[in-house]
């Protein structure tokens, strides 16, 4: 079955400059940077499913789950479909935003919210809900499967129904198309609690497409984000060419306050997958951006000052093509062509001393082949950013995985079933290891060692450094998209239909039968 929605884990992206990545992972990614590193110690370097080495608890999900967990305040939070229900009174295809008790995986609360289902490529059936959420203080951050930006309690209803928002039956509510009649649901202890909403589809004007995939970065009071806008279902055509690609929202209200004005909409090529990323130059602070149109952005960060006539503009201080060769207009042509094309973006930017990280290329399901790792080094010229590309490093073929760079190291995997270690200094590559299936996740350096799973269901667990020792190579059975996390010493690995939590010592054997 061709599974049509890509999670930045992929994708989920996410991040204040208070957030702890040491203990916690609140976020898709380092805070800020976005690289894909954690401080954690003590993680398995192996375990097995079967007999319960080194498994301390597994959670069943849906049976399509993309959506990288996030880990705060006692609490998992992973994002999956409805396809095995957990209340009976939400029946059917549906996204799911579950929260999980750190200690026992036990589910405390979830989100369920209906399809689009004006059309299927606004919300492909059974994905679920893909987008990772981004944790702050008793809040979480989060964009549905219906591309609605939510504020959400962490608590759910456990502490009552916390303002303003009160519709939540409504939220969870399915009206159906084809004049079924419409059955209210009334929120119960297992749900969530909403605080605010923000309609991008609505209110902001995009046109989703295939599933809504957005990850959230947290600036001071207000929420950078991708918007996830596309082309419509001939994938030939953009239906919202003044939407917004990168918006900015207040976390207090969810009102609109920012938004780039690039006009990039017109060739985005599939749809708006990156996230942002912020870094500092030269001490200045400045928003990365990758576009669904090829092009690579720095913005001013958001100044706080609201207009009269809408949302702000953002301003612009670096824009680069990264695939100069690649078409930039009329890009629709190329939908069916495997050799030439534009580029896009799946992966974030990542900043690290001084230089962003770039992953790119064609399109996985409509475009080329080709993809690149690129190391830009940034500098300020006058009032804009200067960028000097420092190296290209040829990918096998496409990639969604966004790079972590550790100890003058960048690791990476492609759709070639690779996974690449590149010196950062000279862009060489170091080592590479096969896999089974391709990656759509992205790799994670933690404790020494670097963690990632295949879309095969192999789960690799290699030592970091200059060397290359594979570790271990499990087989989970499932399909894996997400990008495995750490948090207080447990290793998080999502799987299409299962979350395992994995920690030295423990001892939890899994039933067959779940899987």
């Amino acid at each position: 079955m061709k599974l049509r929605c890509i999670l930045f884990s992929t994708v989920a992206i996410v991040l204040a400059s208070a957030l702890n990545f040491g203990s916690e992972q609140r976020q898709f990614g380092e805070a800020w940077s976005r690289n894909m590193v954690s401080a954690e110690k003590g993680l398995p370097s192996t375990f097995n499913i079967e007999e319960g080495i080194n498994v301390k608890w597994l959670a069943e999900l849906g049976t399509e789950s993309y959506s990288t967990p996030v880990v705060a305040g006692g609490r998992v939070f992973i994002g999956t479909n409805n396809e095995r229900p957990r209340d009976p009174k939400h029946a059917g295809d549906r996204g799911v935003f579950m929260c999980l008790e750190e200690e026992s995986g036990k589910l405390l609360w979830q989100l369920v919210a209906p399809k689009l289902e004006q059309d299927p490529y606004h919300d492909w059936p059974k994905t679920g809900m893909s987008s990772p959420g981004t944790v702050e203080g008793d809040r979480i951050y989060l964009v549905s499967n219906r591309a609605q930006l939510l504020c959400l309690d962490v608590r759910g209803m456990q502490n009552g129904n916390d303002g303003p928002f009160k519709d939540e039956g409504a939220l969870m509510t399915r009206h159906p198309t084809n004049g079924a009649p419409v059955v209210d649901l009334t929120p119960g202890s297992l749900d969530a609690d909403v605080i605010w909403q923000f309609d991008m589809f609505r209110d902001a004007g995009i046109w989703p497409h295939d599933g809504a995939h957005s990850a959230i970065m947290i600036r001071g009071n207000h929420l950078y984000l991708n918007t996830g806008t596309g082309v419509d279902n001939t994938h030939r055509k953009i239906r919202t060419p003044e939407a917004p690609s990168l918006i900015v929202v207040d976390k207090r209200t969810g009102k609109w306050l920012a938004r780039d004005r690039e006009s990039i909409a017109p060739n985005i090529f599939h749809a708006t997958w990156s996230g942002p990323s912020l870094g500092k130059v030269g001490g200045k602070e400045v928003i990365f951006f990758l576009g669904g149109n090829g092009i690579v952005y720095g913005f001013e960060p958001f100044n706080g000052k609201e207009s009269k006539d809408g949302p702000a503009t953002l301003k612009k201080v670096l824009e680069l093509d990264f695939d100069p060769s690649g078409p930039k207009t009329e890009v629709h042509r190329f939908t069916t062509n495997k050799r030439e094309g534009p580029s896009n973006f799946y992966a974030m930017p990542v900043f690290v001393d001084g230089s962003i990280y770039v992953a790119g290329g064609g399109d996985i399901f409509w475009g080329k082949n080709d993809a690149w790792l690129k190391r830009l080094d940034l500098s300020w010229e006058n009032d804009h950013v200067k960028v000097t590309e420092a190296w290209t490093f040829v990918l096998g073929r496409h990639v969604l995985s966004t790079p972590a760079i550790k100890d003058g190291l960048v690791y990476i995997a492609d759709a070639n079933k690779e996974v690449h270690c590149i010196d950062a200094k000279t862009g060489a590559e170091v080592w590479k290891q096969e896999a089974k299936g391709e990656f759509w996740a992205s790799p994670l350096v933690a404790d020494g060692k670097v963690f990632i799973g295949s879309r095969k269901g192999d789960f690799l667990i290699m030592e970091a450094g200059r060397e290359k020792h594979l570790l271990a190579s499990i087989d989970l059975k499932d399909p894996i998209a997400a990008t495995a996390v750490a948090a207080n010493g447990v290793l998080y690995v999502g799987t299409m239909r299962n979350l395992y939590a994995l920690s030295v010592g423990g001892k939890s054997k899994v039933r067959e039968s779940i899987r």
